[in-house]
Parts: C-alpha cells; sequence; structure tokens
C-alpha cells in the first residue's frame, strides 16, 4: 500500500477557516499526530499530506491546507499554496465549526463544485456547539453531504468514512486502461525503453512499469527492450506484435524500425489519454504549425529532478521545437505543482506524460489553458508532431 504512487490515490483534501479544526480532524482520522496542532491561528502553513489505505476505496491522499482567510505577506503565500490544491483535489472537505457558515464557506464551496469537485461538510466541534438545524437543512437541499465530528470526543471518523465512500467519483473506481485495450487478450506487445542517463539507476521509470502492470493485469504479454534490441526482437517473433510502444525520445529511430502496418505509439501519448485528455492535446500538438520564431513556451514537468545532459524537458524538447519553428524561441520551464496565474504571454504550453500527478491534476491545467485559448500538449505528441509521424502515432487510437 505505501508503495503506490500519489498520482493513482484519491486525493482528499481539507479546507476551510483557520483554527476550525482541519489539523485536529486529519489526525483523528488517521489515528496519528501527522499535522501540527495549536491553538494559535495559521499554525499550519504548507500543504501536509499523509497516505493511507482507505477500505473500500483503496489509496488516498488525505492534505491539510492552511485556511483561507489567512492575511498579511505571510499568509498570502500560504493562502497561494493552499489555492494549488484545489487543482489536484479528488474529494474536497469544507470543515467548519460550531455551525460558522458564511460567505467564506459557500466561495468555497461554489469552488469545488465549478471544477466539478464532490464536497463532504464537516462540522467540527460538536462538543462545543453542533450546527443549527437551519444550517443543517439549508446545506442538505443543496445536495451537500454533511457529517458531524469531535476531535476531543473522537467522533464522526466511521460516518466520514461512509461520507467519503458515497461522494467518490466513479472514474476514480474504474480506472481506465493505460494500454491493455489495444491489445488483444493473449497477444503481444513490444515495449522500448531507452537506458541513458535520466534512468533511474536500477529501475525504469514509472509509467513504463505501469504499463507492464496494465498488460499483465489484463491477461496479454509483452518484451521489454532497447532501441538497440529491437530488430532482433522483431525478428525472433513467429507473428507481428499487437502493438510497439516506445519511449517517446526515441520515436525517430523506432519508427524507422517497425514495419508500417505495425501499430506504434509511445508512453507519454498513453498517459496523455490516462492522464489528461488525448485529443485536447493532440490539437496542441498541431498549434507547432502556427508558432514563430521569438514566441514564448511554458514548459510543465511534474517531477522534481535535476536536469542532465541533453534533458528531455530542458534540452531536446526546446532544440526539436525551434529546429522545426526555424528560429529561436523563449522557454519558461516551472516544476512540481508549480503553475502560472497568468498564461497570456505564452503561445504553447507543453506538459510531461504527468505520470506523478493525479488526473486532476492534469485535467485542471488544461481547463485554465482552454480557458485562456492557449494551446497545450504533452511531451510525445510534441515529438511524434515535429518528428513527423504524429499520424502514425495516433492510429492505434482512431485518430489520425
Amino acid at each position: 500500500m505505501q508503495k503506490t504512487p500519489k498520482s493513482n490515490r484519491l486525493h482528499l483534501s481539507f479546507f476551510g477557516r483557520r483554527n476550525v479544526g482541519k489539523s485536529s480532524l486529519l489526525n483523528l482520522f488517521t489515528r496519528q499526530d501527522v499535522a501540527i496542532v495549536s491553538d494559535v491561528p495559521g499554525t499550519t502553513t504548507d500543504p501536509v499530506e499523509k497516505v493511507m489505505e482507505l477500505l473500500p476505496i483503496g489509496p488516498v491522499v488525505l492534505i491539510d491546507t492552511a485556511g483561507l482567510d489567512d492575511s498579511g505577506n505571510l499568509g498570502e503565500k500560504r493562502t497561494a499554496k493552499t489555492r494549488q490544491v484545489f487543482d489536484r483535489t479528488d474529494v474536497g472537505i469544507i470543515v467548519v465549526a460550531c455551525g460558522e457558515w458564511t460567505d467564506y464557506e459557500q466561495n468555497i464551496c461554489e469552488e469545488l463544485r465549478f471544477r466539478n469537485i464532490p464536497v463532504v461538510v464537516a462540522h467540527s466541534k460538536c462538543d462545543l456547539q453542533p450546527p443549527s438545524a437551519e444550517l443543517v437543512a439549508r446545506l442538505a437541499d443543496e445536495k451537500l453531504v454533511q457529517v458531524e465530528t469531535s476531535a476531543t470526543e473522537k467522533r464522526g471518523v466511521a460516518t466520514l468514512r461512509e461520507a467519503f465512500v458515497q461522494v467518490v467519483p466513479e472514474d476514480f473506481i474504474t480506472t481506465p486502461k493505460i494500454v491493455a485495450d489495444l491489445i488483444p487478450q493473449g497477444e503481444l506487445a513490444i515495449l522500448v525503453v531507452p537506458i541513458d542517463l535520466e534512468a533511474p539507476k536500477g529501475r525504469i521509470i514509472l509509467p513504463q512499469v505501469q504499463t507492464i502492470r496494465d498488460i499483465l493485469d489484463h491477461d496479454s504479454m509483452c518484451i521489454v527492450v532497447k532501441e538497440s534490441e529491437l530488430p532482433a526482437a522483431l525478428a525472433r517473433l513467429n507473428q507481428p506484435p499487437a502493438i510497439v510502444v516506445t519511449d517517446s525520445q526515441a520515436f525517430g529511430e523506432v519508427s524507422k524500425i517497425v514495419p508500417e502496418e505495425v501499430p506504434m505509439t509511445g508512453f507519454s501519448i498513453l498517459f496523455a489519454r490516462v492522464k489528461g485528455d488525448l485529443q485536447e492535446f493532440v490539437a496542441g500538438a498541431q498549434s507547432i504549425e502556427q508558432l514563430r520564431p521569438g514566441d514564448r513556451i511554458l514548459v510543465l514537468e511534474a517531477c522534481t529532478h535535476h536536469p542532465v545532459t541533453d534533458d528531455i524537458g530542458r534540452e531536446k524538447i526546446p532544440r526539436w521545437l525551434q529546429k522545426y519553428v526555424g528560429g529561436d524561441l523563449e522557454f519558461v520551464h516551472h516544476q512540481g505543482h508549480d503553475f502560472p496565474e497568468d498564461l497570456a504571454s505564452f503561445k504553447l504550453v507543453v506538459h510531461c506524460g504527468g505520470c506523478v500527478h493525479n488526473r486532476r491534476a492534469v485535467l485542471s491545467r488544461i481547463a485554465r489553458c482552454r480557458a485562456m485559448d492557449i494551446p497545450i500538449t504533452n511531451y510525445g505528441l510534441l515529438i511524434a508532431f515535429t518528428h513527423g509521424i504524429l499520424e502514425r502515432a495516433l492510429r492505434p487510437f482512431g485518430l489520425e
């Protein structure tokens, strides 16, 4: 359970004013002192995360946030960190102390609902003052699931768990396939996995691991090879593979080796549909035709790492994109959960495969770009486009 990536966990986030008992409720729910609890308002600064197993849902991430009513220069920074959490929240818990529901709580609720995020209202400190019947009725009329809790009396844990089960998004329960739906049961896939400076020592990267597991889970087979061994692997087969999936950086070389009649795509393209919106990313890749020298490009790298020689996001993609455009472009890089508020100056947003982000986080970014009419694509689709093989890479999905 502890090894389940955060990207595959349901994200449950606690929002509310300062000192309403968010941290106490998180500690009560996890039965651990995960978050610091104090009577001093603003004790929680950066979001605090705790992974756990929540039956019958499965692996989840619980996120405690700073109060959005924080003030001052430091308070503004805390609030900004809290607002980032909205982007990756699957279920929002609004913690309300002693039945105090004002425009502040209503605004949080509307923000969550605008994003189609299920909401649970947790009435805290009910040992001091339970919510009024009028408030309970009003929130019930808004179809909000409500739970009464008390950290002091250790009350409400079971009911809160039941509330989470009640509102959990359906798309979390029915996990989308990565590649298994493209492989007939019992058939073979070849996975091309380059071993270079970016490959973690002694391991292969997360998208490749998850793709292998997806194939095995659905009773098909795979062969994993480096690009240099791909011709020998194909030659040993007595029939063609159902599909060849390659690391996007090797698209150019692999497309020359794999016969045209054999379906071929990339790991990053598989994750474009699992994590985000494949058609939106395809449209973003096609918008590269409109780029001109001097345009600004935003590159989003979900994982935090030190760039290495010929880094994919820092060197290769800029090089390929500038070669295609025929001139210099200005690149701005953001890592982790950082995402600029103002996108107006960018002509294109390029996202990595997003394997360490949950789907909600990637979809939130797509929605932000769509709202500002800024095209967005990902590494794999950009590489396929600039190498002239986008049509072939999309063929397994019925898109050309």
